[in-house]
Formats: C-alpha cells, sequence, structure tokens
C-alpha cells in the first residue's frame, strides 16, 4: 500500500504524522511524506521519504505581525495572521502533494490539509482520510476547540455557540487557504461560501482523530463515523542520546521543571526569558528552558537553569517535576503521557481549550493566558505545580493509562481499511 501524508505547519501539528508515518511504514506500506523545509530533517530522521514543500511556517510565524497578532492572543488578529499563512502555505502544499500522490492508494492529512486532501481526491480519485488532532465536531459534551471560556448562561448554551463560533472561524481560515489551493492548483471546485466543514468533513465519511481516548473520550452525540485512536506519540530514534551536559544538570539536584513555549513567537525574546528566570527563582525551583522559536535566552543562563534547543519530549518530560508550555494540541499530550503536572500558558487558537483539558483532568494548576503572564502568577504556579500531591497523584494516573493506548497501531488498521474500500 502506498499511503501519502499530507503535514504543514508548526512542530507539534507535524510531529504526529511523522509518527503515524512511521508506523506505516514499520507495518510494511509505502509512505510518501509531504511537510514544509522546517520539518523535512527531522521525517527523514525517522527514516520517511520526503517531498518538500517550498514553504518556511517559522518565517512566517517569525513576522512582526504575525508574532503580535499571536502573543497579543485576541482571536480576531491571530485568526487574520493564520489565514494569510494558510493560503501561501495551501499552494505550495498543493503543488508538492499532487506530484507526491501520483500511483497512491490513499492520502492522509490533518486540518490544515484538508482541503487540499479533498481537492486531490476530486482531481485523482485516490480516496482521503482525514486525520485530526484536534476536535472540530460539535458536542454537549465540551465546548468549541477556539472559543472554551465562551460563558453565555448555561453550560449548555455556551457549549452550542462556542461550536457554532469555533466553525465559523475554521471555515474562514480552511476557505481563504484552500479556494486557492483548490481552484489555482488542484483544478477542482471552489468551497461553497456556507457549509466548508460539510463538504469537507461530511458527517457520513470518517474522521480519525489522533486523541487520547482518556483525554478526550469519544462522546455520545459524534457521528458513528468519527474515531479517537489515541495520540500519534513520536518517540526518539532507538540511537538518540542526549548530551551530556543535560544528564549532568539532571543528575545535579532534584528533578526540574520543564518550561518551553514551542513554536510561539516573542515580540521582545529577552523580556519573555527575564519573566520565565524571575519565575523560576521566585518558586525556588530548578529548570530546563527551551529556547523554541522565540529564541529565548541569548545568554547564558544562570545557575539552577539548563537551557536545551531540541531534546524528544518522550524522553525529557518523564524526568522533570513539572511541564510549562503553550499548550499545543501535540505538547499537551506529551506532558500527560509523561504523567508530570502541567502549567498550560496559551497564547492563541486551540491552546485554551487544551489548558481548559488539564485544569478540567484534575492534572494541573489553573492556566494563565500568555496576556496575563507574569512572573509571579508563573511562579505560584510552579509552586502548586511542584508541591502538590493530589495534582502528581492525578497527573501520574492519566499517565498510565494514555501510556496504555497504541494510538499509531489503532490508525494504521483504519488506513488499511480505507485504502481497501472498507
Amino acid at each position: 500500500m502506498i499511503v501519502t501524508v499530507l503535514a504543514i505547519g508548526s512542530r507539534g501539528d507535524v510531529q504526529p504524522y511523522v509518527a503515524l508515518a512511521e508506523g506505516l511504514r514499520r507495518s510494511g506500506h509505502t509512505v510518501r511524506f509531504v511537510t514544509t523545509t522546517d520539518f523535512e530533517d527531522l521525517a527523514r530522521e525517522h527514516g520517511l521519504d520526503v517531498t518538500p514543500v517550498a514553504f518556511s511556517v517559522q518565517s512566517a510565524l517569525a513576522e512582526r505581525s504575525a508574532q503580535r497578532a499571536v502573543e497579543g492572543g485576541g482571536h480576531g488578529a491571530s485568526f487574520a495572521a493564520f489565514a494569510r499563512i494558510a493560503r501561501t502555505g495551501a499552494q505550495a502544499l498543493a503543488r508538492s502533494a499532487l506530484a507526491a500522490s501520483d500511483g497512491a492508494d490513499v492520502v492522509v492529512g490533518g486540518l490544515s490539509a484538508v482541503a487540499v486532501g479533498r481537492g486531490l481526491a476530486e482531481r485523482t480519485g485516490v480516496p482521503f482520510l482525514p486525520a485530526l488532532n484536534v476536535p472540530v465536531d460539535a458536542t454537549s459534551a465540551w465546548p468549541g476547540a477556539l472559543f472554551p471560556n465562551l460563558r453565555l448562561g448555561p453550560r449548555a448554551a455556551s457549549n452550542r455557540a462556542s461550536h457554532r463560533l469555533t466553525r465559523l472561524a475554521l471555515e474562514l481560515t480552511v476557505r481563504g487557504g484552500g479556494d486557492a489551493a483548490l481552484v489555482g492548483v488542484l483544478g477542482a471546485r471552489p468551497l461553497p461560501r456556507w457549509g466548508v466543514l460539510d463538504r469537507l468533513l461530511p458527517p457520513s465519511a470518517p474522521v480519525l482523530y489522533g486523541i487520547s481516548p482518556a483525554i478526550l473520550p469519544t462522546p455520545d452525540d459524534w457521528p458513528a463515523s468519527r474515531h479517537v485512536v489515541g495520540t500519534w506519540f513520536l518517540d526518539p530514534p532507538a540511537d538518540w542520546r542526549p548530551g551530556a551536559a543535560l544528564e549532568a544538570f539532571l543528575a545535579a539536584g532534584p528533578k526540574p521543571v520543564y518550561v518551553g513555549f514551542g513554536s510561539m513567537g516573542a515580540e521582545d525574546p529577552e523580556a519573555a526569558a527575564r519573566l520565565v528566570l524571575d519565575a523560576v527563582e521566585a518558586a525556588g525551583v530548578r529548570a530546563i528552558v527551551h529556547r523554541g522559536w522565540a529564541r529565548l535566552l541569548t545568554h547564558d543562563p544562570p545557575a539552577g537553569v539548563h537551557l536545551v534547543e531540541s531534546v524528544p519530549h518522550a524522553w525529557l518530560l518523564p524526568r522533570v517535576a513539572a511541564a510549562v508550555h503553550h499548550g499545543g494540541a501535540g505538547t499537551t499530550a506529551a506532558g500527560l503521557r509523561a504523567g508530570v503536572p502541567t502549567v498550560v500558558v496559551p497564547f492563541h487558537g486551540d491552546q485554551a481549550f487544551w489548558a481548559r483539558r488539564v485544569r478540567d483532568l484534575g492534572a494541573g494548576p489553573a492556566p494563565i493566558p500568555r496576556r496575563r503572564l507574569t512572573a509571579q502568577r508563573l511562579a505560584d504556579a510552579l509552586v502548586a505545580a511542584t508541591s502538590d500531591p493530589d495534582l502528581h497523584r492525578r497527573a501520574a494516573a492519566l499517565g498510565e493509562r494514555i501510556r496504555a493506548e497504541d494510538g499509531v497501531g489503532d490508525a494504521v488498521r483504519w488506513i488499511e481499511r480505507t485504502a481497501a474500500g472498507g
């Protein structure tokens, strides 16, 4: 079986699909992995055949206007910024995906690739299987992923309204990038003015959710075509080893906390770094700080703080006392899988949704939105995360449940069924 996997976005968007593609390859299938230049090396490290997309999400997010929109946390500004990025990225993705899908048995892609995937199916007849790691189907069980904290009276009414707003925001974003790719590159039908998601993700067609059912159980009111199969975790290559300095730091004292905001930028990286260092000092903890795309800490860190560029979460997070991050779907799942308390600092998009899930699951203290983040608030959260025995007990129990799942294996079986026409 030949499978084309489309993966575009930040590292948190792409990494789960590397894990899925790796699982397909281990099962004996030929995989063509389509991703941006940002993550071409990551995919090749895991033995994948890569078709690069001539587009850099990191460069697009590094633009000052995008950083301001993302860090500010406002819905309108951040959605507009991502719509602009999606428009250029979708066209580049479509060109690469068209070449990589020639002769394929099935195409698999996430939310950022769903319009291109459907367009490919229309043009080539190759079946497309959406494989998402953010919930987009409405339910009364939880609010919409982009407006999780909406308050409009009773909870049921708030949930319904938040799903409608989430759907509208997604449709505007997808249509902004999708039409340019569908019509201009693939020669497919343009997206409708209304009902974009109904066309791309119809209730009658199967959709895989690469989300742990321990984090988000399948709700009773979802269509039977929706399958929550478990998170697609990417473990490091068998020969991967940490640097000697990191191992020495871990061994030199009590477990540190991890602080990293991944692909989130910062208008003032030095101010963001000072805030983190002040919080760590006030909380009296050691810390491993990930520089990320914001390039935090251009100078040597103080004693008790170790700086890392890129370390697999699957290796590092089980070795820390607590994790502080931006609440991306993949990073949240990795922290919960490790069984450590989580402090979420959501910036934009679905990050507030995952922050709320962490709180509701009792695996971390209350989240701190980026626009409200101060050194004192972060220090207080770090103290709670490292000293509350109930948080540690609940986080550890949740981690055990997640580690018992086989999200990649279950997804591979669904993909095989789709390719076989089942």
